[in-house]
């Protein structure tokens, strides 16, 4: 038998998320709390990811926490080995190590209504015992692998991204990479080097613009660090220069389509076949998928170790692809950059909620829907942090991020302003931002852009993108509307504002 523990909070996982509002809480006075990691060390998706040429692709400036600005990134996009480094410090600079449980997976978690509390199971065999939960996992945590037919065949090494064996040495090896997520325009440019010979399988083109990367000079960094201000002010014109493409994606086809046609004549000008020039070309609408940045993919085009299959993978043998359009490629190496499970993530989630409601089933049987895209009426006391329809594709999510856990932090203050135990969404107000969310979304890029994404569910619903500036989503998450929402005590009774129907 495992143990119990008795707490106020817990925080589940330590990427940018996780470790943002563990800091909140500490912020807030609050000691009470636990993080639970199923992994080492903090960092999230930037622990995990160690293939080669991971970085960022948001200026390093913007991508981390306003209150703990770095004044010496090296690079205006930075590699992954600092981003992880970065995070480090910060959570040992607010002490969070303490309050982290290391090598700690939730198992599951369970509303106890005459508690007013969570339970809280690890993989561990300990219960921890909480008022609330944040759960703090992020959308990319899972990898997706497709099932390939005939792998269970394949003699040779086959790895996920996102999982890289850095002991499988790649020089002189003939390599299969499935997939052209924003991973594999990270990597694949990396690895052809040092192959003998490279097959990238690609299913749908994605739209790749230059990458305006640099390192940082030694006066930026110094002025930084000791002139008050200039970085802020450094930030805040990355901060604008970044949202200023949400008028591309949301309603303005007309502009996206425009800049379609620049990134085509990026790729003209980078690739010398005019064959390779087609399959690399996009049929839809700039914006429709993630915007992926690079300046050295599509030269990897014009290596002679390199091949681009459009056809797709009919078959996997024991040291061999055979394509659907009948070429047999002898391979010793797949590599998938196929990406993570998105909008399905949820289906692995075990919450049970008020009344016995299963959060899985609900959202399976009636789409994702949240408020704000933090709490689920039926939920009380849960928490998400980047959770359904607060993704982005034009600016940083550590700045939604930010905004959430604020917004976390003032629903707790409202339970004890008023005397509660809990805290939950009145289902009136989730179904009205949905629809409203719904209503954006369907005039932009992302359904209108001529493409299927994995911002969409399986109903083809885009259950991942805030529709929109991210200073709309700052205002509506400054203070959180009493109004909707219901305080409940212990005793059942309501205490918030307004009408207690559900």
């Amino acid at each position: 038998m495992g143990k119990v523990i008795h707490t106020g909070v817990v925080v589940v996982g330590t990427g940018f998320s996780g470790m943002g509002m563990a800091i909140q809480l500490r912020r807030e006075g609050r000691d009470d709390f636990v993080v639970l990691e199923k992994a080492a060390d903090f960092g999230g998706t930037w622990r995990d990811n160690t293939y080669p040429g991971c970085a960022c692709d948001i200026q390093s400036h913007m991508y981390s926490f306003s209150f703990e600005q770095k004044s010496d990134w090296s690079r205006s996009f930075a590699p992954q080995p600092e981003i992880w480094a970065y995070m480090r410090e910060v959570a040992d600079k607010w002490g969070l190590r303490r309050h982290t449980r290391f090598h700690c997976e939730v198992a599951g978690a369970r509303w106890d209504a005459d508690e007013a509390r969570w339970h809280v199971a690890t993989k561990t065999g300990d219960t921890y015992v909480a008022q609330y939960v944040v759960a703090g996992v992020g959308a990319l945590h899972i990898p997706s692998v497709p099932e390939l037919p005939g792998i269970e065949n394949f003699q040779g090494k086959a790895f996920h991204s996102a999982d890289w064996d850095h002991d499988h040495d790649l020089t002189g090896r003939r390599v299969a990479v499935i997939g052209t997520g924003a991973s594999a325009i990270q990597f694949v440019p990396r690895i052809a080097k040092q192959v003998e010979h490279l097959t990238l399988f690609q299913r749908t083109a994605p739209w790749v613009m230059p990458k305006p990367d640099h390192a940082m000079p030694a006066w930026t960094q110094k002025a930084f660090a000791s002139i008050p201000g200039t970085q802020r002010a450094y930030r805040a014109f990355l901060y604008w220069l970044n949202e200023v493409r949400a008028v591309g994606f949301n309603g303005n086809l007309g502009l996206l389509k425009a800049a379609s046609k620049l990134a085509a004549w990026n790729i003209k000008r980078s690739v010398k076949d005019p064959e390779m020039v087609r399959k690399l070309t996009p049929d839809y609408v700039l914006g429709c998928k993630r915007v992926l940045i690079s300046n050295d993919y599509y030269p990897t085009f014009n290596r002679p170790n390199v091949d681009l299959d459009t056809s797709g993978v009919a078959e996997v043998r024991a040291n061999s692809i055979v394509t659907k359009d009948g070429r047999e490629i002898e391979v010793d190496t797949i590599i998938y950059g196929t990406g993570f499970h998105v909008t399905d993530a949820f289906d692995y989630l075990d919450i049970t909620g008020r009344d016995g409601r299963d959060l899985a089933k609900t959202w399976r049987e009636h789409g994702i829907n949240t408020y704000k895209g933090i709490t689920v009426n039926g939920f009380p006391n849960l928490f998400f942090l980047l959770g359904p329809n607060t993704g982005l594709g034009h600016n940083s999510v550590v700045f939604m991020i930010e905004s959430q856990i604020r917004y976390v932090a003032d629903a707790m203050r409202l339970v004890e302003r008023h005397g509660g135990d809990s805290i939950e969404v009145r289902r009136g107000a989730q179904e009205r931002f949905n629809a409203e969310i719904q209503r954006k979304l369907a005039d932009g890029v992302w359904t209108q852009g001529g493409c299927t994404s994995w911002y969409l569910d399986s109903q083809g619903v885009n259950r991942t993108i805030w529709p929109g500036f991210t200073w709309r989503y700052w205002l509506q998450t400054r203070r959180v509307d009493p109004s909707a929402y219901e305080v409940v005590a212990r005793r059942r009774d309501t205490v918030g504002a307004g009408s207690s129907a559900r």
